[in-house]
């Protein structure tokens, strides 16, 4: 295998653990916390998790081990999209498996939940784990999104572990996965299989966090790297002096992605999803507030800037989602059919215009063209909108030219506006973990561990005080049922992790927007650089910023 300078590099770093998890196997007890209880549907959660539910906090410090001595076989599965660190959580359950005994043994499951399913596996060694320590990607066993949710499927989850003596699974996922993984641990308590289930928080997006979980792993590393990029447009912009780049970034439910590179580069405009529904804005309000900067800036002789677009920021607007309902239902069943058979787009627009409401079908007249055939290309499986091929960033540029033009017209905007458009989404999800979470990762997995070898199940690996040295990091383990609420699914109630929004009265939301009127106007951008992995503390460990003003 050819290897980089920098591969070889990051194989021989040695990720830094919480000072409790630093004293040897031996050496970490546990202390008991509070119960728990859900975040919400107390009665409706605990009667669907009786025997996972209501378990107590846990945090591990010095002192002697008391966990029975018993041979660990082990099966990991990586689920859902890509996130940097991956890899590291992995190593680090291998490493603390392998210190407690020689004998313990690691099953990969590949490519996600249907490993288990499919019987389908590796067994780790050191040769073949040493190979992907401290490195991107998911490719160490692959990943895949297939769901663990029926009686059946964890029948033959159990069956599988029987097989090969396995009594524990580790799951590594988001908010939907590890949903899955307490499911699992509740069938596999109730039928005394003796399976435990552990996860661990991923997700670049930032939507798994709550008052236990400070962090999703994967985020730091995506932000830096797309801050870097947005940095080096901004720098390039301030240089040509000629072009307005918007630019889309990942993070279709929530704007965590957006709000931490908008903190990291100081764009000219970052909409952040949560307000726009908040405020219940519309899409002319948004190319508006855009317009506004634009023109202000093009009135200082600044014919260029950044914008930074949330993934799914369209639909949080109260009047574009109501404009996807009315287009779902009139293209459900035939519909559908005798719409496709219209040979032009001409007698096609009639046809929307005939079957919407008027105030759907006046949102749906402002849309550029290009965007309204958008909302009638592909479908879903289900026969609705694909809402995320909609390319917002064009969507957005588009109007705003639509309004300077408007303003130029009558007077008031004598610039020149020349969009640009990206979109970053998978560059951030495999580059090589950051300091920060290559140390988060490893110290997860080892922490992973630990609650297996003490017995725990239904758990999420915790790891708090991040925004301190690793250190002072505090490993844990907290019951996932403490996480959940009811949600409504595809027509039924069903348990879920609750999804963190960014939250419009936290402080990252209020920094950002005590500084974006100035923003707006002047270039104030930042230049994050590359993520940097050797030098001096304060350069190659620092954390987020929204990590920073939330714990600072």
């Amino acid at each position: 295998m050819n290897l980089s300078p920098l591969q070889k590099a990051r194989y021989a770093y040695s990720p830094k653990l919480p000072g409790m998890l630093r004293h040897g196997i031996a050496e970490i007890c546990v202390k008991e916390g509070a119960d728990t209880a859900s975040v919400a549907d107390q009665d409706k959660i605990k009667a669907l998790f009786p025997n996972t539910y209501g378990k107590k906090e846990i945090t591990f410090q010095k002192g002697q081990n008391t966990s029975p001595a018993k041979k660990q076989v082990v099966g990991v599965i990586l689920s859902g999209g890509q996130a940097p660190g991956g890899h590291n959580v992995v190593c680090g359950l291998y490493d603390a498996l392998k210190a407690t005994d020689k004998e313990n043994v690691l099953y990969g499951f590949k490519n996600g939940p249907s490993g288990l399913l499919d019987d389908d596996y590796l067994i780790f060694d050191d040769e073949y784990i040493d190979q992907y320590r401290n490195t991107g990607g998911f490719d160490i066993i692959g990943s895949g999104r297939t769901k663990l949710e029926t009686e059946e499927q964890f029948a033959v989850a159990a069956e599988v572990c029987k097989k090969h003596g396995i009594t524990a699974i580790v799951i590594i996922g988001g908010d939907d996965s590890n949903t899955n993984a307490a499911v699992l641990a509740e069938y596999m308590a109730a039928h005394k299989t003796g399976v435990q289930v552990i996860g661990c928080p991923k997700t670049i997006d930032g939507d798994l966090k709550n008052e236990d979980i400070e962090a999703s792993f994967g985020f730091d590393t995506a932000t830096k790297t797309y801050a870097e990029v947005i940095g080096n447009i901004e720098r390039d912009a301030n240089s040509a002096k000629k072009y307005w780049h918007f630019i889309k970034v990942m993070g279709r439910s929530a704007s965590h992605v957006a709000l931490e590179c908008a903190l990291k580069t100081q764009p000219n405009i970052c909409l952040i999803s949560e307000e726009v529904a908040a405020k219940k804005m519309s899409l002319s309000q948004i190319a508006d507030q855009i317009a506004d900067s634009v023109a202000a800036r093009a009135a200082k002789g600044m014919n260029f800037g950044v914008a930074i677009i949330p993934e799914g920021v369209v639909e949080f607007v109260p009047e574009f989602s109501a404009l996807i309902a009315e287009i779902n239902e009139l293209l459900a069943g035939a519909k559908a059919d005798a719409f496709n058979a219209l040979p032009s787009w001409a007698e096609k627009y009639d046809f929307i215009k005939g079957g919407l409401t008027a105030e759907s079908f006046a949102v749906f007249d402002i849309l550029p063209q290009a965007i309204q055939q958008q909302l009638f290309l592909e479908r879903d499986p289900h026969g609705n909108v694909q809402v995320s091929l909609i390319e917002s960033e064009k969507l957005f540029s588009a109007m705003v030219k639509d309004k300077l033009d408007a303003r130029k017209a009558a007077g008031t905007y004598n610039g020149k506006f020349s969009p640009l458009h990206h979109f970053f989404g998978y560059e951030g999800r495999c580059a090589f973990p950051s300091n920060f979470d290559a140390d988060y990762c490893y110290s997860l997995g080892y922490n992973a561990f630990m609650l297996i070898q003490y017995g725990y199940t239904g758990y999420l690996s915790k790891i708090a005080n991040l925004s301190k040295p690793a250190e002072e990091w505090v490993a844990g383990g907290m019951p996932i049922t403490k996480m959940m609420n009811m949600e409504r699914r595809h027509g039924e109630d069903k348990p879920v992790i609750r999804k963190a929004l960014v939250e419009l009265d936290g402080k990252p939301f209020k920094y950002f927007e005590a500084h974006r009127d100035e923003w707006a106007v002047e270039t104030a951008f930042t230049y994050p650089g590359a993520i940097q992995y050797y030098g001096p503390a304060e350069v190659c460990d620092i954390t987020t910023i929204t990590l920073a003003l939330e714990k600072g």
